[in-house]
C-alpha cells in the first residue's frame, strides 16, 4: 500500500529535477535521438510533460464508478488497450506534433512549471479515497496513478539524460517507489541472486534493466519467475 504523501514528494522530486533540465535545453539538445524511437528530447520532453497534465484530466473527469473493480499501478502497465497499434500510434504521433509547434527548446520546461503551480495545491485538497479514470478507461485510486506518473517521471528521466550524455537525477524517494512496483512481490533471496542489490546499492541499475534500459543479465522468463513485475511499457 502507498502512502499518498511519500508518492506525492517523490513526484515532486522528478518533476523539479526536470523541469530544471528543460528549462536550459539548447535547439541543439533538442533534436537529440532518444531511445524511445522516433521521439527526439524535444518530442519525449512533451510526451513526459503531457503524462504529468494527465492528473489534472483524469480529476477534471470525477471519480470511477464505485462498483468498478481498481488497478493497481503496477496493473496499470499489462498488455491491454494501451499497447494496442491504434493507441500507441497516436501517443506517438501526437508527442511529434507538439514537439514540432513548439516555440523554442524550453517551452516543455515552462510548461511543466505551470502544471506543478496548479497540480501541487489542487492534490493536497483531493481526499485519501479519491478514485480516477484513467485515458485508457483504467478506474484507480488517485494515489495508485501517481505511483505511475512517478514511474513515467523516472524512466522518461532517464532516457532524456541518456539521450544528452548527463548523469540521470533520478532521486531516491522515486527509486524506492519504482523498486516497490518492480520488485514488491519478489522473492529477495531469487531477487538477489539474479539483480545483486536490486532493493539497495545497484537499484537504478537494476531498473535500468527490467524497464530494458540497459543489457539484461537475465531473461524475462526468469525475472517473472522469480517475482519480478515486468511492466509493458509501449
Amino acid at each position: 500500500m502507498f502512502e499518498r504523501g511519500e508518492v506525492v514528494a517523490a513526484l515532486a522530486d522528478e518533476v523539479a529535477a526536470l523541469e530544471e533540465v528543460l528549462l536550459g535545453l539548447s535547439e541543439a539538445d533538442v533534436v537529440k535521438q532518444t531511445r524511445c524511437v522516433p521521439w527526439d528530447v524535444a518530442a519525449l520532453s512533451v510526451h513526459t510533460v503531457g503524462s504529468l497534465h494527465q492528473v489534472s484530466v483524469a480529476l477534471d473527469g470525477g471519480p470511477a464508478d464505485p462498483a468498478a473493480a481498481l488497478v493497481s499501478a503496477a496493473g496499470y502497465y499489462s498488455p491491454r488497450v494501451r499497447l494496442s497499434p491504434e493507441v500507441d500510434r497516436a501517443r506517438v504521433d501526437g508527442a511529434l506534433e507538439r514537439a514540432e509547434r513548439r516555440s523554442d527548446a524550453a517551452e516543455p520546461g515552462r510548461v511543466l512549471g505551470g502544471i506543478q503551480a496548479e497540480l501541487w495545491p489542487r492534490l493536497a485538497r483531493v481526499p485519501k479515497d479519491r478514485t480516477l479514470v484513467t485515458r485508457h478507461g483504467d478506474s484507480m485510486s488517485v494515489t495508485e496513478y501517481l505511483v505511475t506518473r512517478v514511474v513515467e517521471s523516472l524512466l522518461h528521466g532517464l532516457d532524456i539524460a541518456d539521450a544528452l550524455g548527463r548523469e540521470p537525477w533520478a532521486g531516491d524517494r522515486a527509486l524506492d517507489l519504482v523498486g516497490e512496483v518492480l520488485f514488491g512481490g519478489a522473492d529477495p533471496e531469487a531477487l538477489e541472486r539474479i539483480l545483486p542489490g536490486a532493493r539497495g546499492a545497484n537499484a537504478l541499475d537494476a531498473v535500468r534493466v527490467v524497464t530494458g534500459r540497459a543489457p539484461a543479465r537475465v531473461g524475462r522468463v526468469v525475472l517473472a519467475g522469480a517475482g519480478v513485475r515486468v511492466l509493458a511499457l509501449g
